[in-house]
């Protein structure tokens, strides 16, 4: 009886566990460019995907291309609690994409 009671639980648990990845807000800072003539930004854009920088990058390249941007990098993946600390920085590409 006790492994029938155990394997719910477990179950629930492991759900639990990956839930979150793409439950909760989810934010990237990133880097791209545009040539001729050579153009840099700095932005945050918040993902709708999984909150991993190796997706991150993907739904980036694919948001930004469309207004001929190049992603160089993703330098990071975080939640609501990084987004103040960012705005300045980012200015007119904050959330922009």
């Amino acid at each position: 009886m006790k492994h029938l009671a155990l394997k719910p639980a477990l179950i629930a648990a492991l759900l639990a566990l990956a839930a979150p990845a793409q439950a909760a807000e989810c934010y990237a800072d990133y880097k791209a460019k545009q040539d001729s003539p050579l153009r840099l930004h700095y932005g945050v854009i918040q993902l709708s995907g999984a909150c991993k920088k190796g997706a991150a990058k993907a739904e980036i390249s694919g948001r930004i291309e469309s207004q001929g941007w190049t992603l160089l990098n993703v330098l990071s993946v975080f939640g609501p609690e990084g987004l103040q600390q960012r705005r300045a920085d980012a200015g007119s590409y904050y959330l922009r994409f």
